[in-house]
């Protein structure tokens, strides 16, 4: 007779859906639709069907910069049948930006597998002059119309949030920071000239670059992004230090067991392989990653130690 932990673990590997009297996996997504995490979200759950299930379903829980989405998955019974696609900086910024953060980044969740990189970038909309085409006009510019100095970011504690903060410091400037729910709002309030400036994705900005809708000033990597190679790094600019890029993975509820996790892991790393979901990432201005979940657990454990004294150092600190 086999022993339980032998039945246990020939459980955990049976398809999913056929654990869930046939209902299908769900991805959350704690940002709206037509949101950069939604779409890559979207192309894992395409990729997944017939893999996973013959069914997998994308579900939006937006709010609270991401946080409903992922109090949700802690709630989730850890079977794989609950999953999150979500930014890096749910877990590796928002604990330091955030003193009542209603999950641990690392005990409430596990991390399954990255999925792609994202650049961060900085730009400008109609309500900027023309001619400033460079971070240092742009603070220029912004020293000059005080009342107008502001920028959107995707959420208050993200990664862009403190981007510009960076920015705003290292350029002796003041910017007031608008956070959005999401980048598709922030990104037509600065095509629309509501806000003077943003710092989202580079993939936000891609599809209203050549209609001269927002011009992208700089990007936050060590190199060029491959999307914008005419658009100089922060660093080359003169703004050392202002690097962030960021991580967009598939998460777990905790205590989902090892076999599930694996499998997860296994879809996920085979859809980064796919060159049609290569191809749909690149429209997003995206990466592909691949790595074992211990190894993306080790990644996102260092960016958080990185993230605590740039956190520290702007001041911002939130009970919400």
């Amino acid at each position: 007779m086999m022993d339980r932990r032998h039945v246990l673990a020939s459980l955990a590997a049976l398809p999913l859906a056929a654990r869930a009297q046939g209902q299908p996996p769900r991805i959350l997504v704690g940002f709206p639709a037509g949101g950069s995490v939604d779409a890559t979200a979207r192309r894992l759950a395409d990729f997944a069907r017939g893999k996973l299930a013959d069914s997998v379903l994308v579900e939006q829980r937006v709010g609270a910069g991401g946080r409903i989405a992922i109090a949700a998955l802690k709630d989730a019974a850890p079977d794989g049948q609950v999953l999150l696609v979500s930014p890096s900086s749910m877990f590796t910024i928002y604990p330091h930006a955030y003193r009542k953060l209603a999950y641990h980044p690392a005990n409430d969740v596990i991390a399954v597998a990255p999925l792609a990189l994202s650049t961060c970038g900085f730009g400008v909309g109609p309500q900027v002059p023309a001619a400033v085409r460079t971070l240092a006009q742009f603070a220029d510019w912004a020293k000059a119309n005080p009342d107008k100095a502001a920028y959107a970011s995707p959420a208050a504690g993200a990664m862009p949030h403190f981007l510009g903060n960076q920015f705003e410091q290292a350029a002796g400037l003041k910017l007031t920071h608008a956070p959005y729910r999401g980048a598709a709002p922030g990104m037509q309030d600065l095509m629309g000239g509501q806000i003077a400036s943003g710092c989202f994705s580079v993939g936000d900005f891609l599809p209203h670059l050549a209609a001269g809708r927002v011009r992208l000033l700089g990007v936050t990597d060590k190199a060029r992004s491959r999307f914008a190679p005419d658009v100089p790094t922060f660093e080359e600019q003169g703004f050392k230090g202002i690097v962030g890029v960021e991580t967009y993975g598939l998460f777990a509820p905790a205590r989902t067991p090892q076999a599930v996790v694996d499998k997860l892991s296994d879809i996920a790393r085979a859809a980064v392989r796919e060159p049609a979901v290569v191809e749909a990432l690149a429209k997003l201005g995206f990466e592909p990653l691949s790595l074992a979940p211990a190894d993306y657990t080790r990644r996102l454990a260092a960016e958080r130690d990185y993230w605590g004294p740039v956190v520290k150092a702007s001041g911002f600190s939130s009970d919400d």
